[in-house]
């Protein structure tokens, strides 16, 4: 494993997106979007997936790679979230009335940051203009540092479903070392809250912080099995400091090496897998009755911005806020990263887009094939074929496959692959964007950057 992991860590896209969010270019404009909302209309999925971006934190972490700004003055968060508002209407004008909300979700920042009652508004606005499908996601990341009882309690009245709360890490130090305010409850107080009113909760980690060892992480990954979350997270921490400055502090702490990181990561995965969660990805871990489980038992797990989802609950992503990224079946389109821009622009009803792509015919296929690598760590060509309608050789035509670089794969034990399917190894698992790069004509010549895989 070390072999391979010498050999294959080695940058290249995250793939939560295809093409990633670094392909995107501000020729992109704010008409080019009206025009793939309203196209988007006739396309699959028909369900809504609504996404909200508080980028407001009350202090911001070091490792942080979100686009997240200390948090402001009372006035000035209202005229944000009114701003949000605004954006909903210019937006859901175009978006057919008939179609259904499957997915709300806030992220940040950290959205419980500002007001609840703010948050509730927005809910109603959304919960008023579209009808729901039956047992729709309604989810929002928590920062556990800055809430009560009472902010839990006004979030479920609000109308959400599943809560994700931010952990991290258990160990003060570690915390400490990366400027993170730990939970101000303890996490078996929430969790007992939770389940009183049936709301289902997530915790998520982040492995290859300062100071994390295996014995520590080890430690929190244990005491939140005790806690029995529905679903179990553990990110792993990408260090771009080119991109975000104040990664750069944890240099002075310290960061695992690549070996003690890969620990911490299969240490966490054996503890969870010896507690009984199911494996879903690289980095989620949920119990045998989520049906995200189900889902990937019978290979139609699907993702998108908001993070892994059903084919029940897939939507098409509108997203409001600074920096939120639409999701559409043809284009991808990003708000402008500065607050006061996003304000002055919405009060101008504009819909303040910043950048976006058109994904041309192949690049639409693509995606379909790279989602589905990413998902189901297989890709099966028959199926792709019958749900795209396309014959299998113009699918694969559309990618950059290559019987030479997949037999590459397959030598060093990542993937078994025939005509008909490429299939992920158990010690593949964890280069599958390796393999999913493979397949990407994009990458061919490209001058941009990403994250190791490990």
């Amino acid at each position: 494993m070390t072999n391979l992991l010498t050999k294959y860590n080695i940058p290249v896209p995250r793939y939560t997106s295809y093409p990633p969010a670094n392909f995107f270019h501000e020729q992109f404009t704010e008409n080019d979007l009206r025009q793939a909302i309203v196209t988007s209309n006739e396309c699959e999925p028909q369900h809504l997936s609504f996404y909200i971006h508080i980028p407001f934190c009350r202090r911001l972490c070091h490792y942080c790679g979100c686009n997240a700004y200390p948090m402001q003055r009372d006035n000035e968060v209202k005229a944000y979230v009114d701003a949000v508002l605004q954006e909903i209407e210019l937006v859901c004008e175009h978006i057919g009335k008939n179609r259904k909300i499957a997915q709300i979700h806030y992220g940040g920042g950290s959205p419980t940051a500002i007001p609840a009652i703010y948050i509730e508004q927005i809910n109603k606005v959304l919960f008023d203009k579209f009808a729901c499908i039956e047992n729709p996601e309604i989810a929002i990341e928590c920062h556990p540092g800055y809430m009560d009882e009472n902010d839990f309690e006004t979030l479920i009245g609000a109308g959400f479903n599943r809560i994700s709360i931010g952990i991290q890490d258990f160990n003060t130090d570690v915390l400490k070392a990366v400027n993170r305010v730990p939970s101000n409850l303890p996490i078996e107080s929430i969790a007992k809250l939770l389940r009183a009113h049936n709301i289902r909760f997530n915790l998520d980690f982040i492995y290859g912080l300062s100071l994390q060892t295996e014995k520590r992480f080890a430690d929190t990954i244990c005491r939140a099995i005790a806690v029995s979350p529905d679903r179990l997270v553990t990110f792993s921490y990408a260090h771009v400091p080119h991109l975000y400055k104040r990664q750069a502090l944890l240099e002075k702490t310290g960061l695992p090496s690549e070996t003690v990181k890969k620990n911490l990561y299969k240490t966490a995965q054996k503890l969870l897998l010896e507690a009984g969660y199911r494996q879903i990805g690289l980095d989620h871990f949920v119990k045998d009755d989520d049906e995200l489980f189900h889902a990937a038992q019978s290979h139609t797990l699907h993702r998108n911005f908001q993070g892994y989802c059903t084919r029940r609950t897939t939507g098409q992503v509108y997203a409001f806020g600074v920096t939120a990224i639409s999701q559409l079946a043809g284009a991808y389109a990003q708000n402008t990263k500065n607050i006061a821009e996003y304000i002055t622009l919405i009060g101008q009803k504009k819909i303040p887009v910043k950048k976006g792509y058109s994904l041309s015919p192949d690049e639409q296929i693509t995606r379909e094939v790279i989602t589905e690598l990413m998902c189901n760590e297989q890709v099966d060509w028959q199926l792709l074929s019958d749900r795209l309608q396309l014959p299998i050789s113009t699918v694969k035509s559309a990618t950059a496959y290559s019987d030479t670089a997949l037999q590459a794969f397959a030598d060093d034990g990542i993937i078994v692959f025939d005509n008909y399917k490429i299939a992920m190894c158990e010690k593949g698992s964890p280069f599958v964007r390796n393999v999913a790069a493979s397949l990407d004509k994009l990458l061919i010549n490209t001058d941009k950057t990403f994250s190791k895989p490990i």
